[in-house]
């Protein structure tokens, strides 16, 4: 076990993963220690070397009496990078650590590379939090445990997985009273808002679309709007993305911090090319409801049919649209993707793609080729968004 002693506190630390690769550092909420990332970490390790610290109060750090500072924890931080021989890294903050990464790169920003500040805020109700604080410095933290662990995790995840529900409330109840106090206090005293704007290196903020903690709307917002060109990527599931969502995490990480500028701007420029497309093919009107509908779960799909779809199949010059989109009707009747099959049809004949004669031959000619059933389902479907586009008109 490694320990960095700063006056007169010892901090654990862990450093882990191959020498080479560039380095993250991974910061807890508040009430967690560095397992917090345990599920997380296999899908890091291939991409980065990983220093996890356990805050002051927290897992095998001491535990001093007192009310802590954001500026204590980050000097704390720039102390373990010290000993561990790290100059620079890329730091990724959960809650309490996105609050403390931030602390770090304003007062030591020479040390911070890049941040990825998930689940986190600039500003929380001090009235509330100095009732947590009160209340754990006069009943101890498993007074508080049951109502913690509630807002670290979706209702679902819990239901799921009894297993990290119970461990995490153990593992509040048996942390030092002193050591959640001292932190709630860094959280309740902190002075972040009104000086955000001044970081300076590429940020990214990831909110959680179950988080009730520290929502987007209120929360990572002002972060994104706040922080100098800050990007925003939504995860699934509630305040602990690491073991909540850990693949989605892991994802937007590796893709904030792994990639390079020249790739991110080739893909957006794909992304544009094929937009232009799906508009030209599909109308701005479905688009427009297509990219709204995007979740955690779809986005990274929709990006991909985008770029390579839309922007490379669609735009080859060797036939033209009216040909693509039949051979799409002909292959989306075979296969029996009628949703798809659907879309095209109202796409095709709105867009002015093709007659309702050549709707007629593709079907006509599936029948033979892919089987009268299929035809005439794909007729019947036909028919309706016909039957529906006539009422409109």
């Amino acid at each position: 076990m490694a320990f960095t002693l700063r006056d007169g506190v010892r901090l654990h630390w862990r450093l882990e993963g191959a020498a080479a690769r560039p380095v993250l550092v991974l910061l807890n909420s508040i009430g967690t220690d560095i397992g917090l990332w345990d599920r997380t970490v296999p899908l890091l390790l291939p991409a980065f070397r990983l220093l996890r610290i356990d805050a002051r109060g927290h897992g095998g750090s001491d535990a001093p009496d007192g009310d802590y500072s954001l500026a204590m924890l980050a000097a704390d931080v720039a102390a373990i990078m010290d000993d561990a021989g790290i100059g620079q890294a890329a730091v990724a903050g959960v809650s309490l650590g996105g609050m403390v990464a931030m602390q770090l790169a304003l007062d030591h920003p020479a040390r911070v590379s890049a941040l990825a500040l998930v689940c986190t805020s600039a500003t929380m109700d001090p009235a509330a939090w100095n009732t947590r604080i009160e209340t754990v410095r006069a009943q101890g933290t498993e007074a508080i445990a049951a109502m913690a662990v509630g807002r670290f995790l979706s209702p679902g995840f819990t239901a799921q997985h009894p297993e990290i529900v119970d461990s995490l409330r153990d593992g509040i109840a048996r942390q030092a009273d002193a050591g959640y106090a001292g932190a709630g206090a860094a959280i309740r005293d902190m002075q972040l808002a009104d000086r955000i704007a001044d970081i300076a290196v590429p940020t990214l903020v990831v909110t959680a679309m179950l988080d009730i903690s520290t929502p987007y709307a209120g929360h990572g917002e002002h972060l994104v709007s706040a922080i100098p060109g800050a990007r925003h990527v939504g995860v699934e599931g509630a305040h602990l993305p690491p073991i909540e969502a850990p693949g989605g995490l892991a994802t937007a990480l590796r893709r904030f911090l792994g990639g390079t500028k020249a790739v991110e701007a080739a893909n957006d420029t794909l992304f544009e090319a094929g937009l232009l497309n799906r508009r030209r093919v599909l109308g701005d009107e479905w688009v427009e409801r297509s990219l709204a509908r995007r979740t955690p779960l779809t986005a990274d799909f929709q990006a991909m049919i985008t770029r390579i779809a839309w922007g490379e199949i669609w735009s080859r010059p060797g036939l033209d649209d009216r040909t693509r989109r039949l051979l799409v009707l002909a292959i989306t009747c075979a296969l029996g993707r009628w949703e798809e099959f659907a879309l095209h049809v109202r796409a095709g004949l709105t867009q002015g793609g093709f007659t309702r004669d050549d709707l007629k031959e593709v079907l006509m000619q599936a029948a033979i080729y892919a089987g009268v059933p299929a035809a005439n389902t794909g007729f019947a479907e036909a028919q309706k968004i016909i039957d529906m586009l006539e009422q409109d008109a």
